[in-house]
């Protein structure tokens, strides 16, 4: 019984060594919103680049597509949400979020309220999208979400002639939620998926456009670590205690008794 009082022992050390990682990991802190661009672009390539936390804001027309970037990491699962103030005399709009990865493939949202209509004379209107988790590899035949720059475009559908060219003003905001090992996978991209461009600010003009320069605060990931790894340590251990467990009980009840 010593050896099995020894391996509980471990494996209660081994608990407390691990419970920070695999406890829910915080999302992001709010960055600083006065660094925050006050414009949109009107392209993938001139995509106004924030992070997550901070809110974007932008002044438009109605009709006009307007186009932000954001970095989202393996693990990840960003929630986008857009608030559009509208003019006090408007007829009934549509407004709609539509979010693409770094190859500019449009990425499904998970849930959320994509596409509202706003009523005649609405004030503004709400518009979320939460994307499915960013994975750290996938196979080439997938659309799922991996780690590099996202796009976000917003733009009302639909839209009365009427109403063309009323100013409107937006707000955009995302949110980075990390979840766990449980729905990690094995494999890693060799570079995360930055192929957009950005104008670089007229100060620091030497091209036209320079490669996309967000990434999170804390760098990209390797993908290769996940608290999967932990979990799959105390599996073992457990099934160890278990075995050394179950050989001791059979032991002990196996030896004859004496007289």
């Amino acid at each position: 019984m010593r050896i099995v009082r020894a391996l509980g022992a471990a494996l209660l050390a081994l608990g407390w060594a691990v419970s920070p990682a695999v406890a829910d990991s915080p999302s992001p802190s709010p960055s600083d919103d006065s660094a925050a661009p006050t414009e949109a672009g009107t392209s993938f390539r001139t995509a106004a680049e924030f992070e997550p936390g901070q809110t974007a804001t932008a002044d438009g027309s109605a009709g006009d597509y307007l186009y932000w970037s954001f970095p989202a990491d393996a693990g990840q699962r960003p929630t986008v949400e857009a608030t559009v103030k509208l003019p006090d005399t408007h007829a009934a709009q549509t407004w709609q979020i539509d979010v693409y990865d770094g190859l500019r493939r449009r990425q499904a949202c998970q849930y959320g309220s994509q596409t509202r209509t706003a009523a005649q004379g609405a004030a503004s209107v709400e518009l979320a999208c939460t994307l499915r988790r960013v994975r750290a590899w996938s196979e080439p035949w997938a659309n799922d979400p991996l780690p590099g720059t996202y796009y976000i475009r917003l733009t009302a559908v639909g839209l009365p002639t009427s109403d063309l060219g009323l100013p409107v003003s937006a707000e955009v905001r995302v949110e980075g939620k990390e979840i766990g090992g449980a729905a990690a996978v094995d494999g890693a991209l060799a570079e995360p998926l930055v192929p957009g461009v950005a104008v670089k600010p007229e100060a620091e003009q030497e091209d036209s456009a320079v490669l996309s320069s967000i990434e999170p605060e804390d760098g990209w990931t390797s993908g290769w670590w996940s608290d999967r790894w932990v979990w799959t340590a105390v599996g073992g251990a457990l099934a160890a205690l278990a075995g050394v467990g179950g050989y001791a009980l059979t032991r002990g009840s196996g030896r004859p008794t004496r007289a």
